[in-house]
């Protein structure tokens, strides 16, 4: 059987797939069918924190096996409630609910905000979001993610939210106004290409979060994690939200998103207004636990930081020395945006055939998200194929 060929026969086709078929997994690297290795940047976007089959990770999963996959939320599971104590000894939240994705925890704080703004004020149910954010692909997360052309092939959205220009301090305070619930935004925008908010842009939300009564809504789906070098995004800057939602890397791969809230909301919903039948499944939990206290071992932010370090300096290196081909670079911790303009698509599949997987997002931008558990020698490994890569790009420029 030949999986990429029949996927175009019996798979909606909604998604720009790489050609090639993956059979294996181990670590930092995938195999194709060939047997072919491949040095994986993308770590399943930001899902496979700790790499492939990390050893923590599958032992979590098959002890939980032992016991139920599933048992409804008629009921408690250990594994689900030690990951909600772990996250809430770990952040500013004093609660949790569980979904099965970023977009659905997304879901779920817009109706949290709708029903704290409903409770002062009847017409207090409007959100502010940033251009090019993104939040998801529901209704509700497409509406706070403001893309133009899906508002012309999905309208009506959700009424009620206004879109500001990122880092735009004025157009910020023109935007918030006393019928605002609350104040979405990602401190690291990822689709947009690995943008980072500035100092006054965060100081400005506290202080109009502040006069308005409105709520800083965190969207650190991709973000969270020490995907940044901290444990999450916010903790770069003097800001407590008031909801944080969080997913990609939470389950180990598999699927799991939760709504971390503040303890002034935790009495905001009640039995009754918000659910999901799969959400904070005891297998994804167990999985979570274990991507939990790998990630929060002494040592393991250091490394982050260190293989931060080392990629940032090489790829200065690269950009003085291949000006015309990177143009930028920028990001926090591992989540790392290269700049390469109009030859992006380029690079990625030049890199894939010298086998490094590289995501390209906002058409120029080359993202790179490897997994945590990056070492130096993969960090060489990348650099010396992408200076490969440019190289023979250069060299081509040259002969014609």
């Amino acid at each position: 059987m030949n999986t990429y060929s029949e996927d175009k026969e019996y798979i909606l086709n909604l998604y720009k797939r790489l050609p090639l078929e993956i059979v294996k997994g181990e670590g930092l690297y995938l195999y194709d069918n060939e047997g072919k290795a491949y040095l994986d940047f993308y770590s399943g976007i930001a899902v496979n924190a700790l790499g492939q089959r990390h050893p923590k990770v599958v032992e979590a999963i098959n002890k939980q096996l032992e016991s139920f996959l599933h048992i409804s939320n008629y009921f408690t599971a250990p594994s689900l409630v030690n990951l909600a104590k772990t996250l809430v000894e770990n952040s500013f939240a004093s609660k949790v609910f569980f979904s099965n994705s970023g977009t659905e925890a997304n879901e779920a704080m817009i109706k949290l905000a709708k029903k704290y703004g409903k409770e002062k004020s009847p017409s207090k149910v409007n959100f502010v979001a940033l251009e090019r954010g993104f939040h998801g692909r529901t209704l509700g997360g497409m509406t706070l993610t403001g893309n133009e052309s899906n508002i012309e092939k999905f309208s009506p959205l959700m009424p009620g939210v206004k879109h500001v220009p990122f880092n735009d301090v004025d157009a910020l305070i023109d935007a918030v106004d006393s019928d605002t619930c609350g104040i979405v935004f990602e401190v690291l925008q990822g689709e947009a290409g690995v943008k980072l908010l500035s100092e006054e842009f965060i100081e400005t939300i506290k202080e109009l979060a502040k006069k308005h009564d409105a709520l800083i809504l965190a969207d650190e789906v991709q973000t969270g994690l020490m995907r940044t070098g901290k444990l999450f995004a916010y903790e770069y800057f003097n800001l407590q939200p008031d909801v944080m939602t969080l997913a990609k890397a939470l389950g180990g791969g598999l699927p799991l998103g939760a709504m971390l809230v503040s303890e002034k909301l935790e009495s905001v919903l009640m039995p009754g207004d918000h659910g999901s039948t799969f959400g904070g499944n005891p297998l994804a939990a167990a999985a979570g636990n274990a991507i939990m206290s790998v990630i929060l071992e002494e040592g393991f932010e250091e490394n982050v930081n260190r293989m931060s370090g080392l990629l940032f300096a090489g790829l200065q290196g690269l950009k003085e020395r291949y000006p015309e081909f990177i143009l930028d670079v920028r990001g926090l911790g591992l989540m790392i945006g290269v700049d390469a303009g109009e030859n992006a698509m380029k690079i990625r599949d030049e890199a894939m055939e010298r086998g490094v997987l590289l995501n390209v997002t906002n058409a120029t931008v080359i993202r790179l998200l490897p997994a945590l558990i990056l070492s130096e020698k993969e960090v060489n490994l990348f650099l010396e194929t992408l200076e490969k890569v440019l190289g023979g790009l250069k060299g081509n420029k040259n002969e014609h």
